[in-house]
């Protein structure tokens, strides 16, 4: 979440209360104008209290027109109706909410089955609040597993995990919180994600595992993990050395399995330990909910595992929260069990074809090079072309925004700082026809831009507030 501190001293002030919402209050009298940045010395009657943030509220930006985000931001009313049921209900309080839990047994299994599992009754699941907490989870299982076979040299010894410099920040995170040295494979030339033979150079005994992410954030590509698997499985055959793979399938884990069913990613990997994706993305739920699994209970330490009784009953538990709604779960298996395979299939379809057919569109446009195309997530990365000097990425960014448009513009990481693009990310609820209305809007702008003597952006990372 993000880090706030408190108001400065200019920022202190009331709110104004129009006379129309002047409802008598539990006291009698007119409602007082509260303040912004303490709690008010009275109540307030709700519909004020309701009337004063709703129009607050209206100064956010219209989620369907938000393409940086890959968070779901369409359901079918059903959907919303059943997350209302549930809302109430605590996820970790499995014994008074037993059938809440067990739809999450039924959804583990089903993404067990999905994802090619050997064995699916020996896979090991829970959700969580989204991806991040399930990337932590699994890294905490893979140090956990490389200490418990170097108890001889551990704590003397630094673990290290390796992974694309393009990794999604959780991971520096993990790698922050728990003491675990991040190396990193940075990009180069016109490879933006993890190599494998890269990422093997980096690995040693120390090395608690490798993370292939299925569907980089920064221009929606797939990582090679069958490649990185055998590149594995060689250096373990030349060192000895056997390294776990974490696939990190925050989007492409609901996207791969019903588009590319060739692909093979997932569990038909032996080297593969874990998996997460999350629910609240491609899982076409909205937030927060994600899942993370592990092939067996070999791969996930039993002493990460607690139990606790006060709430009734001995339900095993992992995850670094404890409170959380039912309602995200629930609403996932309503989507499983209302789309099906075949459902899954026509949704993630059409939004490929969304993301494929506008990129070409933009493309033909002769202002923008595409670095991605849509065509393994529906997302696709694009910047300006070469003979295009009176503007660049930011300065579309920005005029974007004021059409209602969110198009994020940043720079890559390390190795390709010099790079500066836009990132189009495709939904559910994102059309044909609001593609159509998104390119009339970049094509009007493109005139104006034009005539610009230069960009107009100085700061770059002033420029963006897009910090994956």
């Amino acid at each position: 979440m993000a880090l706030h501190k408190g108001p400065e001293k200019h920022e202190e002030r009331t709110m104004s209360v129009n006379p129309f919402f002047g409802e008598a209050n539990p006291v009698g009298g007119m409602t007082e104008a509260p303040p912004t940045h303490r709690l008010p010395d009275a109540a307030l009657p709700p519909s004020t209290a309701y009337q004063l943030v709703h129009d607050e509220l209206m100064l956010d930006g219209n989620s369907r027109l938000n393409l940086a985000t890959f968070v779901t931001t369409w359901m079918e009313p059903q959907a919303g109706v059943l997350m209302g049921e549930c809302r109430d209900k605590n996820m970790i309080d499995k014994d008074e909410y037993p059938r809440t839990a067990e739809l999450e047994r039924r959804c583990v299994a089903m993404l067990a089955d999905l994802w090619n599992a050997p064995d699916p009754s020996a896979v090991v699941g829970c959700s969580t609040t989204g991806s991040s907490e399930a990337c932590m989870l699994a890294g905490m299982a893979l140090k956990r597993r490389w200490a418990k076979r170097n108890a001889d040299r551990y704590p003397g010894a630094r673990p290290n995990l390796v992974m694309g410099v393009n990794v999604q920040v959780c991971w520096e995170k993990f790698c922050t919180f728990w003491e675990v040295e991040a190396r990193m494979v940075p990009m180069e030339g016109d490879r933006f994600h993890l190599d494998p033979q890269a990422a093997v150079e980096l690995c040693d005994e120390n090395t608690i595992g490798v993370v292939g992410i299925l569907g980089s954030t920064f221009d929606g590509s797939y990582e090679p993990v069958a490649d990185l698997c055998a590149a594995l499985d060689a250096l373990q055959e030349r060192t000895g050395l056997d390294i776990p793979v974490h696939v990190d399938g925050a989007s492409g884990g609901m996207v791969a399995p019903f588009l590319d069913e060739d692909l093979v990613w997932d569990f038909r990997l032996p080297r593969v330990a874990s998996i997460n994706t999350s629910g609240h993305k491609y899982g076409l739920v909205y937030p927060g909910v994600g899942w993370a699994l592990w092939r067996d209970k070999e791969a996930l330490p039993e002493e990460l595992v607690f139990r606790v009784n006060y709430l009734g009953g001995d339900m095993p538990t992992f995850a670094l929260n404890f409170s959380r709604p039912g309602a995200q779960v629930v609403a996932q298996y309503y989507t499983f069990l209302r789309l099906g395979r075949e459902g899954y299939r026509a949704v993630q379809q059409s939004t490929r074809d969304v993301a494929t057919s506008l990129a070409s569109r933009i493309e033909a446009l002769g202002d923008f090079r595409l670095l991605t195309r849509g065509d393994q997530l529906p997302v696709f990365a694009l910047t300006t072309a070469d003979h295009v000097t009176s503007y660049d990425v930011f300065d579309v960014s920005r005029r974007l925004r004021e059409g209602g448009w969110l198009v994020p513009a940043y720079t890559f990481p390390a190795n390709r700082e010099d790079l500066s693009v836009l990132r189009i990310v495709c939904r559910n609820g994102f059309s044909h026809d609001l593609a159509d209305l998104f390119l009339d809007d970049l094509a009007r702008l493109l005139p104006e831009l034009r005539r610009q003597p230069h960009p107009l952006t100085h700061d770059k990372e002033a420029a963006t507030g897009f910090h994956h």
